[in-house]
């Protein structure tokens, strides 16, 4: 999927919640085209309630509009836009442009006091949208709210009241996506009032007083403008979803559909998952005296048959058991959770197969996390506490549990299980590839087959690949043209060709050679449009909010027809990063390095994930690229958007639908697509995921 399609993910992530949506009657709240709450043009200071994504989509007056809004926290709002201004250019040619707003609540309503926010519209982009506002809302009854406010720029372009803080810098609209920061309430202001009348649970009343004056759309399209009223309803038709409809100007009518989403409620709350075994409390002493003495040790036939029983109770629960110690009081199972979005919940399950499978005297359980071959943590748990709390709050369980680095564990000597390595894994499913809202072909798409396959030598050596062939489509009809040295922007060069290509396929080595430290090596065709050697190195303890790592690659561009054959550019390219987890869900991360057209440069990323492994992420990438020139195309951004199915189905899976949402298709602040790289690998079963999401283990 391109990068700068957010409606069409924004939808397909909502039709998942179709059969049952969940999500409070007011979850999507009634929205303007802009994709917050408010009338048509002019905001409310309202928002979204946290964590709740809301997508819509705008058709006529002039355009359209495709926004995707995510509400990052209780206060602040980000909003991600693609949008279609009508002839802009000249009759029949449109300017397509990508826009961020942000939204920021300053005050609460209480009381008497209204609530207040501030925001700045398209403050990346272009600016053709570009407009700033300060706006207060009053609820007067629990029907009627009234908002009011000045506005600036777009808001500020009719009926204006004067300037406040200095003139505005001109163009209004630009080449490229810069921050246009030196244009923030600066210019001609002038005053907006909205009005919502909410007439029952499924219908809302709208009107509003706009200073948006369209000018670029008057002079350019022939846009009639005859009145600053705007009138307009709102029909719920779920509750997550509905339809508005507006008349605008005084002159033109529009359409808009709304969406809305909250991640932490999912279609199936409960699941659908089966239930896990029951805790099975030891015999007495009196009943097994051999097992209780720990005389069974010294036998040779024991270990092997315990861990083949084990193993097969965890292969029936969806894991891996790839080793496993055992002596007279304590065992080590290192297991490879194949199936369950949270860590947690795959400890909760271990832990109650190896009560139904030790001889009584085994006491300690330590529970180590295998990822890629790696073991990440081990957690150290006492049997008579799980015995005791199985129906008790789990925190009292963490209590007593002990994380450590899993090269920090001694239980004695490792034995594999027979028959997990070499191991082959294989998978065919269909795909699908667009291309929408393109400036010159606003419709494109291939559907195919994709097949993928893995086989691991032995822990931590990987060869894996997938190859793809189209089925039917058009994307070999794009039109677009590449940059003149292009790294990223010849995109559609590879969309062309979707006969039997091979998207990647690489050998790569995880191992961990110290404690604290993760390493991986990555050979072969890494990504659709590259080829080389990749390595890295991450340093992150297991009680650690921080993580530091490096990554090194030497890549050549692979051909348009994406099989074995190499274009002539060549580059290295790299990057020390630094993670950071913040708490609550955030995660921040700094790149600095260099890319792939050789700019140097940093990105800067924010990451808000949910118990339930829905991922938001919103980055930034400042770098050189071009050393000189008006279109500012070294500043890139755009948002990462990844899905767990399990969160769809009800059934637990580790599996999940990404996405990168991007600004721009241009060649400054590219940066290689490598499957497996490590933090994201270790970081679920480290202390902080585990903490978050300890409620699940007995799950």
């Amino acid at each position: 999927m391109n990068a700068k399609h957010i409606f069409a993910a924004t939808l397909s992530v909502s039709l998942f919640a179709l059969q049952a949506a969940s999500a409070d009657p007011l979850l999507g709240g009634s929205r303007n085209s802009f994709g917050l709450l408010g009338g048509f043009d002019t905001p409310s200071a309202y928002s979204l309630p946290d964590g709740v994504i809301g997508g819509s989509t705008f058709f006529g007056a002039g355009g359209q509009r495709h926004s995707f809004a995510f509400q990052i926290s209780p206060r602040l709002t980000a909003v991600f836009r693609y949008s279609k201004i009508d002839d802009f250019y000249a009759p029949g040619d449109a300017l397509y442009d990508r826009s961020v707003d942000l939204h920021l609540k300053l005050l609460e309503e209480s009381g008497w006091r209204p609530a207040v926010a501030v925001g700045v519209r398209d403050f990346i982009g272009s600016g053709a949208f570009a407009s700033e506002y300060v706006v207060a809302t009053k609820t007067v009854t629990p029907t009627l709210s009234i908002s009011a406010g000045l506005g600036w720029g777009r808001l500020g372009s009719s009926n204006g009241i004067g300037t406040l803080f200095g003139d505005r810098p001109t163009p209004s609209v630009v080449s490229g996506s810069p921050i246009n920061y030196d244009r923030w309430f600066r210019g001609e202001a002038a005053p907006f009032l909205g009005v919502n009348w909410q007439v029952n649970d499924k219908l809302t009343l709208k009107a509003e007083y706009s200073p948006d004056g369209y000018i670029d759309e008057v002079t350019r399209a022939g846009f009639d403008r005859a009145s600053s009223l705007n009138v307009g309803l709102d029909y719920r038709i779920g509750r997550w979803s509905s339809v508005s409809a507006w008349y605008l100007y005084g002159s033109e009518v529009g359409i808009q559909f709304n969406l809305a989403i909250d991640p932490r409620n999912p279609p199936f709350p409960s699941g659908i998952e089966k239930t896990p075994l029951p805790v099975a409390p030891r015999p007495s002493r009196s009943v097994d005296p051999v097992g209780w003495s720990g005389e069974w040790a010294a036998e040779p036939q024991v270990h092997p048959a315990v861990q083949a029983e084990v193993a097969k109770a965890l292969a029936a629960d969806g894991m891996l058991l790839e080793s496993m110690a055992l002596s007279a009081t304590s065992v080590e199972v290192r297991v490879r959770n194949q199936t369950y979005p949270s860590q947690a919940q795959a400890l909760g399950h271990i832990a109650r197969v190896l009560t139904r499978a030790l001889p009584p005297s085994v006491e300690y359980l330590v529970l180590t996390s295998v990822a890629n071959g790696m073991p990440t943590s081990a957690v150290t748990l006492r049997r008579s506490d799980v015995e005791a709390l199985e129906n008790s709050n789990s925190a009292l369980l963490l209590q007593n549990a002990t994380i450590t680095d899993a090269l920090a564990v001694s239980t004695g000597p490792l034995r594999p299980t027979e028959g997990v390595f070499p191991r082959f894994q294989w998978a065919l499913t269909p795909y699908v590839e667009a291309s929408l809202f393109d400036s010159d072909d606003p419709l494109l798409a291939d559907v195919g087959m994709a097949a993928s396959a893995r086989y691991e030598f032995a822990p931590g050596l990987v060869l894996a690949g997938s190859v793809r062939q189209k089925v039917v489509g058009n994307l070999d009809q794009s039109t677009r043209v590449a940059g003149p040295d292009p790294v990223r922007s010849d995109l559609a060069d590879y969309q062309r060709n979707g006969d039997l290509t091979i998207p990647s396929l690489t050998l790569s080595w995880y191992s961990r050679p110290a404690e604290n430290i993760y390493t991986r090596v990555s050979f072969g065709l890494l990504e659709r449009m590259f080829g080389g050697i990749s390595g890295e190195v991450l340093w992150k303890p297991v009680d650690s909010r921080l993580a530091l790592g490096v990554e090194m690659n030497y890549v050549q561009k692979r051909d348009y027809d994406q099989r074995f054959s190499f274009l002539d550019y060549k580059v290295a390219t790299g990057h020390v990063s630094a993670y950071y987890d913040i708490g609550g869900g955030y995660t921040g991360q700094i790149d600095v390095g260099r890319y792939l057209a050789g700019d140097l440069g940093a990105t800067l990323s924010l990451t808000r994930e949910f118990a339930n492994g829905w991922q938001i992420a919103a980055y930034a990438t400042f770098t050189d690229w071009p050393d000189a020139g008006v279109d500012d195309d070294n500043f890139v951004n755009g948002i990462r958007l990844t899905i767990p199915i399990a969160w769809t189905t009800g059934k637990p899976t580790i599996a999940s639908f990404s996405n990168t949402f991007g600004m721009s298709g241009d060649d400054g602040g590219a940066r290689l697509s490598v499957d497996g790289r490590l933090y994201g690998t270790v970081r679920q079963s480290h202390m902080g995921e585990l903490y978050d999401n300890w409620g699940r283990f007995w799950r």
